[in-house]
């Protein structure tokens, strides 16, 4: 057996794992786009009608609207926190390892546990929030936070970021300390100083690492679900029906498996043209 055939071994269990499961899976959502497909019965070849009918469903593209400002404001709290974390981490002090595991912690509970835990935090009897902001005076009664239109978002979006920025920290600090220090020491010895370091060799040398993370942080809050569906239920009122919960709901509570999977198939198309788009604007033009 000749190299060739050494290296096809080594990729055949990734090209196993690949076809298995997001090749094959993929191709059976489009057939079932297809398709009028219950839950229970035998399916109806449809053509066309799932994406027809989708089109004019106000409900999908309001969930994707909502699900879209939601990328908006929480990727860059998540962003600015985990890259103030990561400078604070990446300092040569005395125990900053148990601070960089006290940050990432929280990414190591299951997102449908952090999202429970939340829900009791931000319990208007018993909560550990309200009492806080009522002890420092901060408000006068009690925020039913999961219940009120004005907070719902806010509160989703406090319990991702404290669940998620110990990720996109530990992403950032990996490739903060991929750097060379001698890029460091010679702006050091040409008088730069720390913001100058920061704006003219840290900012730029990352942006590879900035792509890799941004990206994972955009699909993931488009696929949210866990959060909306644990702490909010699409409420109240219908204003945190994210995308995915609403393709949940038509899937496997109105029985529409078909048409699911059209809506499925539409937000793969939306995450691979935002993907693109952001290795363009974040591309790294320079090699070191």
């Amino acid at each position: 057996m000749g190299q060739r055939g050494i290296g096809l071994l080594f990729v055949l269990p990734a090209v196993a794992f690949t076809v298995v499961f997001f090749i094959i899976p993929l191709i059976m959502t489009v057939y079932m786009s297809l398709h009028d497909w219950p839950l229970l019965g035998q399916s109806e070849f449809i053509g066309l009608d799932n994406y027809v009918t989708l089109a004019g469903d106000r409900q999908f593209w309001n969930s994707l609207w909502f699900t879209t400002r939601y990328t908006l404001l929480v990727t860059p709290v998540i962003f600015i926190l985990a890259f103030v974390l990561a400078l604070l981490v990446n300092l040569p002090l005395h125990g900053v390892g148990i601070f960089r595991t006290i940050y990432f912690l929280p990414v190591v509970i299951g997102l449908g546990t952090s999202s429970l835990l939340w829900v009791w935090l931000l319990h208007d009897r018993v909560g550990i929030i309200d009492a806080i902001l009522l002890g420092l005076g901060l408000i006068d009664r009690p925020i039913v936070w999961l219940a009120d239109p004005n907070y719902a978002m806010l509160a989703i979006i406090m319990s991702v970021v404290w669940k998620t920025v110990g990720f996109t920290m530990i992403l950032l600090l990996t490739g903060m300390q991929a750097i060379p220090l001698e890029l460091y020491e010679a702006a050091r010895v040409d008088g730069a100083s720390y913001f100058g370091r920061l704006r003219f060799i840290t900012m730029p040398l990352l942006r590879r690492t900035f792509a890799l993370a941004l990206i994972l942080s955009v699909i993931g809050s488009y696929l949210g679900f866990d959060q909306f569906f644990i702490m909010t239920a699409g409420g109240p009122q219908n204003t945190t029906i994210s995308v995915v919960y609403w393709i949940y709901k038509n899937s496997f509570t109105n029985f529409k498996l078909g048409y699911g999977a059209s809506m499925s198939i539409v937000l793969l198309v939306v995450l691979v043209i935002l993907s693109v788009i952001q290795l363009r604007l974040l591309r790294d033009e320079t090699s070191y």
